[in-house]
């Protein structure tokens, strides 16, 4: 087993001082919210997949979530870019335990923007047009709802590619955020950003849930799993060497948010079972009591 208190306080790297005092206690939250935010997200991802649809899910809620996860994941980096640099000092343990920060951050944006993937590819066959003929798609064929979700995709990738291409620039030509104000101005641009957005991030999704009064592929599990986890997450990131409050407010704010859409989706569960409504497509439960033609119909 790794002792991560068992190497020296301070190492010198190319002039630089590398803290390696960990507290193992940060250690181990970090190590459990990093399992903890994979298990939390296979209930949502599974619901996805076995059911083959991601009805009721907002593309604004996911383009905010996959942008602000992404500011997140470069903020990150970039506040933590001399203990990345340092780690070809160290240990392997020891640069395990100054990196689970960046790892806990990459978890999420990876998770996250899984569950927009499995959006996209278990999109509503029957919501992506607006005739359902067999012949080839036209673009004004397109139900606004599915142009949406393309043109979140499109933002997604690009603000993904743009970010990327700045950070490794500042990074490459300038250099860390601990001696030049250009990269940490840029870290606390994208930091700001991503607390803007994950503030927001939610309220598409609370009121399209608010609107279909059901669930759908929301998966409740995984909100139970993540909302009393997000104050853990706070506070392993605060307490983390380098890192200031633009690196956890995102979350603090998100858990907050979630939460409240959590008790919505409990009461709309429990409302719909008790009227017989099905929960994932917001439809009444079919019967033997339930007539196969409206009346009217058959005409």
């Amino acid at each position: 087993m790794i002792d991560f208190n068992s190497y020296p306080l301070v190492i010198q790297d190319a002039g630089k001082q590398c803290d390696t005092e960990y507290s193992s206690m940060t250690t181990l939250i970090s190590i459990f919210l990093c399992i903890g935010l994979v298990i939390s997200y296979m209930p949502q991802h599974y619901r996805i997949i076995v059911n083959k649809t991601s009805e009721g899910f907002s593309s604004w809620f996911l383009l905010l979530g996959v942008v602000s996860s992404t500011s997140s994941f470069l903020n990150i980096i970039l506040l933590q870019w001399d203990a990345i640099v340092c780690c070809k000092s160290l240990s392997t343990g020891t640069c395990l335990a100054s990196l689970l920060g960046v790892f806990q951050i990459m978890l999420q944006w990876a998770m996250f923007s899984l569950v927009f993937i499995l959006f996209l590819i278990y999109f509503p066959e029957n919501q992506k047009r607006i005739n359902n003929l067999d012949l080839p798609a036209k673009l004004h064929d397109l139900t606004n709802e599915w142009k949406t979700a393309l043109l979140v995709a499109i933002i997604c990738i690009g603000h993904l590619a743009i970010s990327f291409f700045i950070t490794v620039i500042l990074l490459a030509v300038v250099g860390s955020p601990s001696e030049h104000w250009e990269t940490n101005y840029w870290a606390g641009f994208l930091g700001i950003i991503s607390m803007v957005l994950a503030s927001f991030q939610y309220l598409p999704q609370i009121i399209k849930t608010w609107k279909r009064k059901a669930v759908g592929a929301l998966s409740i599990p995984m909100m139970l799993l993540q909302t009393p986890g997000s104050a853990l997450f706070v506070y392993s990131l605060a307490v983390r060497p380098g890192t200031n409050w633009t690196a956890w407010i995102t979350y603090l704010v998100t858990g907050i948010l979630q939460g409240t859409l959590l008790v919505m989706c409990i009461i709309w569960r429990i409302r719909n079972k008790r009227l017989g409504i099905d929960d994932l497509h917001g439809t009444p439960v079919a019967n033997e009591q339930t007539p196969l033609l409206r009346e009217g119909d058959n005409r």
